[in-house]
């Protein structure tokens, strides 16, 4: 087991340890206030921690308090791990990013589009063409979540037990089956939705593979990073490090609610959300992001592979606003694109929060977060165990973090 620790001292850093403190204090106020248990937020530069604070509690129930090794699903999360996993496929020749999917997956030939009705009624289409990898890498490929309750796809899902995405007791495979017989919501690269996707890629990467999704990442990403602490499931040995999981109540509250399994190997292996990590692991991983694919002598992707990516895939520069599904065409998502499973700065005049053009990132539903700045050298990890109504620290954290860098 490794624990992140501080560096450097802020000024070393380039970092204002006066604008930090008030970031500190903030977030602590959540916690004395009940809408937050307890958080770590991480501030690095050039690769070396600046700022590392932990404040409140892992299980507010025992007691136990947030330390730097503390264990946290990172859910959403893991889909930029998923990213890298297709893209070692890619780079080896295994997997195109133009590969129709069912090339992979039989289940997904001859996709079909929704055109009108609902229930029984639903009326569907041939669609345009085929669903890409590139497609589910930027969700564009017509996929959705049922728990969104926007759209009469979305509500096919949860006809199908996909509300949560997985029935309960199934396994990838039969899952992924189960997502290839719904409707699209649209043709293949014509819009952006935040979807399943990642969990079908999943599934891609162990039939190219011919691995189960954990092997694949302990042998080819966990391992080669000394991501010791992270995986689908966590060992006795490590669960009273484990933060319990928290819901934001109507009134502004916390309280325990269920989360995926994690106590025991999984039938459900999910490339979309399924990760448990620890500050220390995925700073490892925000570094090889930051320094283009390497880290420590090891190479897991080329520089290109990486700023592939990181960059803007949405077609002529569109913004997840602009091309998305109405479900996403909020203010918060202008100036934003989207790359290989994380967000893009395109502009940050037209972004809520203070950023910068090319930082990439993206969330947790249990509102964790990351991201990280090429422009300042600079990486971002805050960590929590909330699953919120209306609490919203992202954007708070990209302000406090933004005041804090002076140079």
């Amino acid at each position: 087991m490794a624990q992140l620790r501080q560096d450097v001292e802020p000024a070393e850093a380039g970092l204002d340890a006066e604008a930090l403190d008030r970031l500190d204090r903030h977030f602590a106020r959540h916690v004395d206030a009940g809408r937050l248990p307890g958080y770590l937020v991480a501030v690095a530069r050039g690769g070396r921690v600046a700022h590392l604070t932990t404040y409140g509690l892992r299980d507010v129930a025992a007691g136990l308090p947030v330390e730097p090794d503390t264990l946290w699903r990172i859910y959403s999360m893991t889909k930029p791990v998923t990213a890298v996993a297709v893209l070692l496929l890619v780079e080896e020749g295994r997997l195109s990013l133009d590969d129709p999917l069912d090339r992979h997956l039989p289940a997904f030939a001859e996709p079909r589009v929704y055109e009108g009705g609902a229930g029984a009624d639903v009326r569907t289409r041939p669609a345009a063409g085929p669903i890409l990898i590139r497609h589910l890498l930027t969700h564009t490929a017509g996929l959705t979540f049922g728990f969104y309750h926007r759209h009469p796809v979305d509500a096919l899902y949860r006809e199908a037990g996909l509300e949560y995405s997985v029935p309960p007791g199934a396994a990838l495979a039969e899952t992924v089956e189960l997502y290839a017989r719904m409707p699209l919501q649209f043709d293949p690269g014509t819009q952006w939705n935040y979807s399943v996707a990642s969990n079908v890629l999943g599934r891609v990467v162990e039939v190219v593979s011919g691995q189960p999704l954990d092997a694949f990442f302990a042998e080819r990403i966990l391992g080669p990073l000394g991501m010791t602490d992270t995986g689908f499931h966590i060992a006795p040995a490590q669960a009273d490090r484990l933060a319990e999981l928290y819901g934001e109540t109507d009134e502004g509250g916390i309280e325990p609610v269920p989360g995926l399994p994690v106590h025991g190997r999984p039938r459900f292996l999910s490339g979309s959300g399924g990760l448990v990590s620890s500050a220390h692991d995925f700073h490892r991983f925000m570094e090889l992001l930051r320094r283009g694919g390497e880290l420590d002598g090891v190479r897991l992707l080329a520089p290109q592979t990486l700023a592939l990516m990181t960059r803007n895939q949405l077609p002529g520069g569109a913004t997840i606003r602009s091309f998305g599904a109405p479900v996403h065409r909020e203010p918060g998502n202008d100036g934003l694109g989207f790359g290989f499973n994380v967000s893009v700065v395109t502009d940050p005049a037209r972004t809520l929060a203070p950023s910068h053009l090319g930082t990439y990132g993206w969330t947790g539903v249990a509102t964790t977060a990351f991201w990280v700045d090429p422009a300042r050298d600079l990486t971002v990890q805050f960590m929590t165990q909330v699953r919120p109504k209306s609490l919203k620290v992202f954007p708070e954290l990209r302000r406090l973090v933004h005041a804090a860098v002076a140079d």
